[in-house]
Order: C-alpha cells, then sequence, then structure tokens
C-alpha cells in the first residue's frame, strides 16, 4: 500500500488524475442521494396540496333521504342525460275535473283564492325538526287553496275508488293530516261519489270560515 502511494507521489499528474476521478465520483453519488431525498420532498408536498384541495361537496346524506340526493349535481346530469323523459298530466281526469269545480266555486264565492294541483307539503310547511321535515317533505296534496297572497289554507285530498288499499296508504295519509294541523292548514277529503254541487257547497263553507 506504502510503496502505491508513493509511486502516486512520484507521478503528480497520474496523482491529480486519480484526485478528480474519485472527486467526479463522489460528487455523482451525492447528486444521486440529494435527487432521491429531493424527491421525497416533492412527494411529501404534492400530497399536502392534493390533501388541501376541497373535493366537490355532496348533500349531506339525510336519514329516511333516497341515496340519489347526496350525488353531485354533474353525476345527476349524467343520468339525465342518460335517460329518457316523457311529459304526463299534472292531474288525472278525476283530478282535473274536481279542479275546476272548485276553481269557480273560488271565483263565484272568493276571487282572490285560487287552487292548485299536487303541491308538495315540504314548499308549504316548515319544521325546525329536520326528521320530521324530511319525513313530510316529498309528500304531497292533491289540491292546496291558498289565498290572494298564497297563504295556504286547505288542503284537498280526492279519495277515488279503492284509494285506502292497505295500512300504509292510510298511514301515509294520517303523516300528512297531522303535519296540516299543526301548521293550522285545513284538511278536507273529497269522495268519488261527492256531486259537483255537494263540492261547492263545501268550498263556500270552507270560505265562510276564514271570514268570519
Amino acid at each position: 500500500m506504502n510503496y502505491a502511494i508513493d509511486a502516486l507521489l512520484d507521478q503528480p499528474v497520474i496523482l491529480l488524475l486519480v484526485l478528480a476521478i474519485g472527486a467526479g465520483i463522489g460528487i455523482t453519488v451525492e447528486k444521486f442521494f440529494s435527487g432521491i431525498e429531493m424527491e421525497k420532498r416533492r412527494a411529501y408536498w404534492r400530497g399536502r396540496k392534493t390533501g388541501m384541495k376541497r373535493e366537490p361537496q355532496k348533500a349531506p346524506a339525510i336519514k329516511g333521504v333516497p341515496a340519489s340526493t347526496t350525488e353531485t349535481a354533474a353525476e345527476q346530469l349524467k343520468r339525465v342525460m342518460n335517460a329518457s323523459f316523457k311529459a304526463r298530466p299534472l292531474l288525472n281526469k278525476p283530478e282535473r275535473r274536481l279542479l275546476g269545480v272548485i276553481d269557480q266555486a273560488l271565483t263565484d264565492h272568493s276571487p282572490g283564492w285560487r287552487a292548485m294541483g299536487q303541491v308538495s307539503l315540504g314548499e308549504i310547511l316548515w319544521s325546525e325538526d329536520k326528521a320530521a321535515f324530511w319525513a313530510i317533505n316529498a309528500k304531497r296534496v292533491d289540491l292546496l287553496i291558498v289565498d290572494a297572497d298564497c297563504q295556504p289554507l286547505y288542503a284537498v285530498e280526492f279519495q277515488g275508488t279503492g284509494h285506502h288499499t292497505g295500512d300504509e296508504t292510510a298511514a301515509r295519509d294520517a303523516v300528512k293530516k297531522e303535519a296540516l294541523r299543526r301548521a293550522g292548514i285545513g284538511f278536507v277529503e273529497v269522495v268519488s261519489g261527492d256531486t259537483p254541487a255537494e263540492v261547492r257547497e263545501m268550498v263556500r263553507k270552507l270560505i265562510g270560515k276564514v271570514d268570519r
């Protein structure tokens, strides 16, 4: 070993060359490990930035609400674009006849009032109890009588033949009745056997209750 070192000292050019090669190797190795460390840091900060980005907000999943309400607008649009739709009547034939009779009775006895069809309870009722609100939100009444300021006065349900076909239907009607009662909105039922004259008389009496 000492002999090899002495030989290099006797030939300074070779010594300088060996030192230069060693330095080059050392620099290369250092750059290699520095590169690895730098990439680790970059990966760390990329992860931080990704975590800081806000993801698209979805509607909160609420117990008792269909899962579709948790979809983003973009997801809902995709579903709609992949589906076909057809228009359908807002009211069936018996309901349309009933609406015509009620409209005429309102025109005759209280021109400022009007009747509207298939009104969602979520549009006319509100509760601070979120669970109770979602229980009635999607339920509808067949017809709704409102005053000149569109304040709801009476919900009108048409009970056709076979309406109460089971306990579930009766329970749904009970939910609507109770929610409307608690909000101070009247609830009346018209059955398929009621005549137009009977419906007009019913409307006249409803108007009289409010006017008193």
